[in-house]
């Protein structure tokens, strides 16, 4: 019964990322205003962050005397689709724990290939610190969530030294990008085609036309490709990034540990990636959960969603 309790939070407060993301924009094409929760004292809707027209966010303010910590969600659609969007019941969690929440969206692969996804989505945590005040944020409490992609490009964030440049003449790429802590579900830890390719034996995985479109590359000529596709792989790759001074991290699988793999869908959402960065994050030290279809690996205490958030936000 604790599992199956357990099962159902993760869903409420997890991977539903990218049907939340397409509710969001089905509700914008029917006219309808995002959703403003009793305990939002603000919501502000296709803020812009940036240049492109899919630079913008949603952005709801929590009930607060006090700047409150910060929530952002990346959708998912393998880089090629999506939409910013928030679960419901986790939108709801956080502002009545008193955590704002910010979803974004950001280039896709037609729009521009890697890195670009990845950068939009450090400079939306840039722009957030930059109206830190006005929004009443704290901008030192910020956390990032999402499924898929958004999983990846969480991580990522996450991981990857700070990108703050003080010397620009943007205020904007002047902010941290820095994170608190990340909560995401079935994400990938590389999208370095090479390293699938060898965590996922006698599949095609690797070869997903979403790793293809995001690299502008021919996958089926793996091995014969340039130096500097293969340092992409590289730079947009999470794990590649972690250092002991990262922050935790809790990964949610809708598979079991030992779900077979007979399409690219289940491979590149499988929870081996979780496995991969626990192993080298338990190393450095560094809390990582990973779950299973529910399921804890490594055992231990099961932690929700919303309890991991407070934790690594600060929130009592």
């Amino acid at each position: 019964m604790q599992l199956r309790r357990l099962v159902v939070a993760l869903i409420a407060g997890g991977w539903l990322f990218s049907n939340a993301a397409a509710e969001a924009q089905q509700s914008r094409e029917n006219g309808q205003n995002v959703s403003s929760p009793a305990n939002a004292a603000k919501v502000m809707t296709d803020v812009t962050y940036g240049l492109h027209q899919r630079n913008v966010m949603d952005v709801w303010l929590a009930r607060s005397d006090r700047p409150t910590p910060v929530l952002v969600s990346i959708h998912g659609g393998g880089f090629r689709a999506g939409n910013k969007g928030v679960e419901p019941a986790l939108l709801n969690q956080c502002l009545a724990a008193g955590i704002s929440v910010v979803a974004i969206t950001y280039r896709l692969s037609q729009d521009a290939i890697a890195p670009a996804a990845f950068h939009d989505s450090a400079r939306a945590i840039q722009f957030i610190r930059q109206n830190a005040d006005e929004w009443n944020l704290d901008p030192k409490r910020i956390a990032a969530t999402g499924g898929s992609a958004g999983a990846g490009l969480s991580l990522w964030l996450g991981f990857h030294d700070d990108l703050a440049d003080p010397d620009s003449d943007d205020p904007v790429l002047r902010q941290s990008s820095r994170l608190s802590g990340m909560v995401v579900n079935n994400g990938q830890s590389s999208y370095d085609p090479r390293v699938i390719r060898d965590l996922f034996p006698g599949t095609d995985t690797y070869r997903h036309p979403a790793l293809s479109q995001l690299y502008d590359v021919d996958l089926d000529q793996l091995d014969k490709l340039t130096a500097e596709k293969y340092k992409l792989f590289e730079e947009v790759s999470p794990i590649n990034h972690l250092t002991k001074n990262d922050p935790p991290a809790m990964l949610m699988y809708q598979s079991p540990l030992d779900a077979r793999i007979t399409s690219q869908g289940i491979g590149i959402h499988h929870p081996k990636f979780g496995v991969l960065l626990k192993e080298k994050m338990d190393a450095l030290g560094i809390r990582c959960e990973v779950y299973a279809a529910g399921e804890r690996i490594g055992g231990g205490q099961t932690t929700t969603p919303i309890d991991f958030l407070k934790q690594v936000l600060g929130v009592q």
